[in-house]
């Protein structure tokens, strides 16, 4: 049943709350009711009452002293008012609110330390849903490679003893009724996790309004988005002070283990601690890590087959025949011009460049392609069921269908409410009618920007084409030869500055889109969020790779009938063939993307990290003291999320798939990147950046279809490149049919100009193509076509079966992690039916107590029955 919300003017609430008594109805109200909670004894046993909270987040504005009479004057009293009533507004909300300041003759920086009150800590814990411990049990993490070296008695050079390793917990949501049946309940200092802590802290400031609810003032996100506050975090665990590279020295912080045992290059060859990533940045990080981790690890057996048929296509370079015929024929053939005002060239002269073609275009180029194919479908199964083990293990198997709560944001603008099937509960509602409209406005700005990048794609295929033809003309004989390639290369420069451009505009656009379109849970906007930008940076990264695979060269037409685009001759192929430019372009795309992502991420945080310490030690000169932990850590750059490293990964994942046939080397330089990727985003983590919240997840969300979808592409591209890009099938047919050691083979791929060419400018020539004397396609080309197609359609229902085949025999979930669900749900159905019977009994007893013969009623309980348990509980 939905129901309109009821809309209240300026006050301090935003959505009404429950009490903390338990079955009080709703779990979304008022904040002012945590304040009510956090003047209750909520907990009825406790080891000693802590003499202040530790500080659980911090908010940060900075104040420019100079200009007080500035123009946008009007503007810094408005962020002074919301700021006065944000903070107000959270101490109404149960928190503890101090504030620091530190200032210069130019600028004061002021910090606000939030503490939140055990109590407000309880209340929020339920209301959220928390999951805390009950019961702790030995550490269970295992490695399917550590596991088979032992069985074969091999020393394990990746293993290491990290200190501190996380226990795993049976684990429930926190019910403060049942505090004391959480482990660890006697400590109010250590009962909350800092984890936790930050969670229910960020949800407090992401509703928390600074103004009037009808204008949607409300939320930490929309100050920092106003600049009303500069930066707003939870504190790093201690200062990141350097540890010995061989230090074992007792007493680590949870940072100071991650920095030792994770974040240094050293530990490039060793396992990632990822119960420790976890506990300390939550399952959303940690499942990042482990999916790159995992990635990466794949890709090593990728690598040394691509490396493998790289080298042979080395050797093969000076066997091969029709190589030899081209680079050592005396007389070569006359091609014809490149252009209307070209002249006619020989082939012989583009020698190297068939060579560097063959290099990649060969038998093995086949086996590599469905070999590839194969594994992107064995790599996504078995990333399912490391992700259902790790999910299992971290207590997140059942959280997006059942414990996600609504994002904080969504329950703050939807304008009604509606009971939630699964959990019983009034929640924020938006109608899904309405949302469906949004997105489609969306697809039409998603579609439109897709068309910027056709239209940078049509000025890039013209400027190839004017600029081969410019080159050409050269009167260096170097230049002239290499026209065509120095046309490709710098062409395939102009598009990667177009793809960064491009990218950096969307993104921005996509976030303001998916906000519009009000999804319901963090998962669910992610989910939409990530799915407009793939498709964009689909089409943005793949747009030139596709048009040089699959359409260049394809409609050029013949001397005499060449066809043009605005007036400008299509390009061909050069003599190496296309297999070759899109090789190069894959490496310049692929490989510069990488080499800009790794300068950006090395350089810029430590620009900008100079720069804010800089800056600090400046506003702190001549004080003499060192800075305080919310300091040091405003210093730190801001967390940007896990987006673009995802981002980044499965576009390569795309480049090492979809383009495999073009590029044997791409495995190789994916994981030479990525065992760079690996340490040096745990080292921002870790020192570069501020703290972000935890945040929990139960796998790499839409991330996995993604994958999923790229690898049913990659099985179609591949199979397409290798019928219609390469000289596997022509080479195939001219051995079957006329030469088996192919002695003749250029001469059969080259047609003759027609005779009105040849008369119009008096000699003949050659051009690359199965075209009879007049210019038509000759019998050798239906023929080839035909057997091309069924090639197609052979490679793709062989490489589709036998993956099937494949996820049908590999099990998405680990028979042993069945066996442990299976034996939990077993559990939890003793403990419900003993708890029916026990209750059962109390109500018996109970009910014969009030009669002469009650003792008959104790009799009926032995004295170490559960019945008994619970009546002396």
């Amino acid at each position: 049943m939905l129901r309109k919300r009821a809309r209240e003017e300026d006050n301090a609430v935003l959505i009404d709350m429950a009490s903390l008594e338990p079955g009080n109805g709703s779990s979304y109200g008022s904040t002012a009711h945590a304040a009510e909670a956090g003047k209750q004894q909520v907990a009825p046993s406790r080891v000693g009452s802590p003499a202040q909270p530790p500080i659980d987040f911090v908010l940060v504005w900075e104040e420019d002293l100079r200009n007080q009479e500035s123009p946008s004057q009007d503007k810094t009293d408005t962020h002074e008012i919301w700021r006065e009533t944000f903070l107000e507004n959270l101490r109404l909300a149960g928190l503890n609110v101090d504030q620091h300041d530190v200032q210069d003759k130019a600028t004061a920086v002021h910090y606000v330390l939030l503490r939140a009150p055990w109590a407000v800590l309880c209340y929020y814990a339920e209301d959220l849903r928390l999951k805390l411990p009950l019961q702790e049990f030995p550490n269970q993490a295992s490695n399917w490679s550590a596991t088979l070296l032992e069985w074969l008695g091999i020393p394990n050079i990746l293993l290491e003893q990290v200190p501190d390793t996380p226990p795993e917990y049976y684990s429930c949501q926190f019910k403060a009724s049942k505090l004391r049946w959480f482990l660890g309940s006697g400590n109010q200092d250590t009962f909350f996790t800092s984890t936790k802590r930050h969670q229910i802290l960020f949800e407090i400031l992401a509703k928390t309004q600074y103004g009037h609810e009808k204008k949607c003032f409300f939320g930490i996100d929309q100050l920092l988005a106003e600049g009303a506050f500069s930066a707003a975090f939870p504190l790093h665990d201690g200062p990141i002070s350097a540890v010995p590279e061989n230090s074992q020295v007792l007493g680590l912080t949870q940072r100071q283990v991650l920095l030792q045992y994770w974040a240094r290059w050293s530990k490039w060859c060793k396992y990632q601690p990822l119960d420790h990533v976890r506990r300390y940045f939550g399952e959303k990080v940690a499942l990042y890590f482990a999916w790159l981790g995992f990635y990466t690890g794949w890709l090593l057996p990728a690598a040394v087959v691509g490396t493998v048929v790289f080298l042979v296509g080395c050797f093969l370079v000076f066997s091969d025949v029709p190589t030899q015929e081209l680079c050592h024929n005396s007389d070569g053939f006359d091609m014809c011009p490149l252009c209307p005002d070209c002249s006619f060239w020989l082939l012989s002269s583009a020698c190297a460049l068939a060579q560097a073609g063959r290099l990649f275009d060969h038998g093995g180029t086949v086996f590599f392609s469905l070999f590839m194919a194969l594994w992107a479908v064995l790599f996504l199964e078995y990333w399912k069921r490391k992700n259902a083990t790790l999910a299992y293990r971290w207590d997140c198997s059942d959280y997006e269908d059942i414990e996600e709560r609504p994002r904080p944001q969504f329950a703050a603008r939807a304008p009604m409410t509606a009971l939630n099937p699964i959990t019983g509960e009034d929640e924020p509602y938006f109608p899904e009618k309405r949302r469906v409209h949004r997105m489609l406005a969306g697809s039409v700005v998603l579609l439109m920007m897709v068309a910027v990048v056709i239209m940078c794609l049509v000025s890039i295929i013209l400027y190839r084409a004017i600029m081969a033809v410019v080159v050409s003309k050269s009167e260096n004989a170097f230049l002239s030869a290499w026209a065509p390639r120095i046309a490709s290369l710098t062409g395939s420069v102009v598009n990667l500055v177009f793809i960064v451009i491009l990218s950096k505009v969307y993104v921005v656009l996509a976030q303001v889109l998916t906000r519009w379109e009000m999804h319901r849970t963090q998962t669910a906007f992610e989910d939409a969020f990530t799915l407009k930008v793939f498709i964009f940076q689909f089409v943005n990264f793949y747009a030139s790779p596709v048009y040089i695979a699959f359409f260049k060269g394809r409609f050029v037409g013949y001397p005499g009938n060449y066809h043009t685009l605005f007036g400008v001759r299509n390009e061909e192929c050069a003599a190496g063939g296309c297999l070759i430019e899109l090789a190069q372009e894959l490496l310049v795309i692929m490989v510069g993307k990488q080499v800009i992502n790794n300068v950006q991420e090395v350089l810029v945080p430590k620009l900008r990290g100079c720069w804010q310490k800089w800056y600090s030690r400046r506003r702190k000169a001549g004080t003499g003291t060192h800075p305080a932990p919310w300091e040091a850590d405003y210093q730190l750059l801001p967390c940007e999320g896990l987006f673009h490293e995802y981002l980044e990964m499965v576009l390569q994942f795309g480049f090492v798939t979809i383009f495999v046939a073009a590029c044997p080397l791409a495995p190789l330089f994916a994981l030479l990147n990525n065992w760079v990727e690996i340490r040096l985003d745990a080292r921002k983590f870790v020192c570069e950046y501020r703290r972000p919240v935890a945040e929990r997840a139960q796998d790499i969300g839409i991330w996995f279809h993604i994958l999923a979808g790229l690898t049913h592409l990659a099985v179609i591209s591949n199979a397409f490149l290798l019928a219609f890009s390469s000289d596997f099938l022509p080479r195939a047919y001219y051995r079957w049919t006329r030469a088996p050691d192919l002695r003749g083979f250029l001469n059969f791929t080259l047609a003759r100009a027609p005779s009105t060419f040849a008369a119009a400018h008096n000699r003949t020539c050659r051009y690359r193509a199965f075209r009879d004397d007049d210019g038509h396609y000759s019998q050798t080309y239906w023929t080839l076509l035909a057997i091309r197609l069924a090639f197609v359609i052979v490679f793709e229902h062989v490489v589709f079966s036998i993956g099937r085949l494949l996820d049908l025999l590999v099990p998405d979930i680990p028979e042993s992690v069945e066996i442990k669900v299976k034996r939990e749900y077993y559990l939890a159905k003793q403990a419900l039916a003993e708890n029916e019977v026990s209750t059962r009994a109390l109500s018996l007893m109970l009910s014969l107590a009030t009669r002469p013969t009650m003792g008959l009623g104790f009799c009926l309980l032995s004295p170490g029955s559960t019945a008994t348990k619970w009546v002396k509980d």
